[in-house]
């Protein structure tokens, strides 16, 4: 649904926690596949294996607690306007939103449409690399160049990354320039306290897992987080979460949809952890 479509749907739905598909796989580089994803993670949201609990207890089958609008459709040649604006309409209307990708590079749109209406927003980056490059490949806006966009233009106060085992020299130099906090995988030591406060975006690449634990996904490297290791990180953040997304899945590459079960996971934890949360924009 395109953005003056949101809010009908948000005017008719009183769910506290709305997860949008974002569908967009155009910054991908090596393998494209994460536009499809979606609809594979939504199809395992609630697999009849399972029940509609997150593991606080929460019941997110109440409509009053969650809901799904969807994927958000684009005017062409204008995803990452649509992308923000859809944001921005969520927190206008005070919903917590879940975007579920789609490559990395709706990050940036989505905190874009957030950071106009939340000042001094966090962001706990799980993922095997920085994603902070100039430009990759001549784009900008490349699935690996998000947070190098973010960061240029002050939308958040603090960046933290977690997962972090495939850095180049470059973007070394990115992580120093603009103060990230990095925890990488070679100096892991089980999850930290992340001395987090004030609101807090969640953004989730399905490669910061081991491919042990997420073998579909485009870009995978070894020795990464553990399925539950992501989710203690998860309810580490709930009191502080105002939004998140699940990105870089990618259906072709994976395997009995071990993958698409664990997004789906994640997902259900993030909506979950919201509906917890104790920070209220003011």
């Amino acid at each position: 649904m395109l953005p003056e479509n949101l809010k009908t749907f948000l005017s008719e739905h009183a769910a506290k926690v709305i997860a949008f598909g974002v569908p967009v796989d155009i910054n991908s580089s090596h393998l494209k596949g994460a536009e499809m994803a979606p609809w594979e993670i939504k199809k395992m949201m609630f697999h009849e294996a399972g029940n509609p609990f997150s593991e606080g207890g929460v019941d997110l089958s109440c409509q009053e607690n969650f809901s799904s609008a969807g994927v958000l459709q684009f005017r062409p040649k204008s995803w990452f306007e649509d992308i923000e604006a859809s944001a921005g309409v969520m927190m206008e209307f005070n919903r917590s939103p879940i975007f579920i990708g789609g490559d990395h590079s709706i990050t940036y749109p989505v905190i874009k449409g957030l950071a106009k209406h939340i000042p001094g927003l966090t962001i706990l980056h799980i993922d095997a690399h920085p994603d902070l490059y100039h430009e990759y490949q001549g784009n900008k806006f490349s699935h690996a160049s998000p947070f190098a966009r973010i960061m240029e233009e002050g939308l958040v106060e603090r960046l933290i990354q977690v997962g972090i085992r495939s850095t180049t020299t470059g973007q070394r130099e990115q992580i120093k320039k603009f103060g990230v906090e990095v925890i990488d995988m070679m100096h892991w030591r089980g999850v930290p306290d992340l001395r987090l406060d004030g609101p807090l975006y969640m953004t989730i690449d399905m490669d910061g897992l081991d491919p042990a634990f997420a073998p579909g996904v485009s870009h995978p490297e070894p020795g990464g987080l553990t399925t539950r290791e992501v989710l203690n990180l998860i309810h580490q953040a709930g009191p502080h979460l105002i939004g998140g997304d699940v990105v870089e899945y990618n259906p072709k590459c994976d395997h009995n949809n071990i993958t698409a079960l664990v997004a789906a996971r994640f997902v259900r934890e993030l909506a979950g952890a919201m509906l917890t949360n104790k920070w209220k924009k003011k």
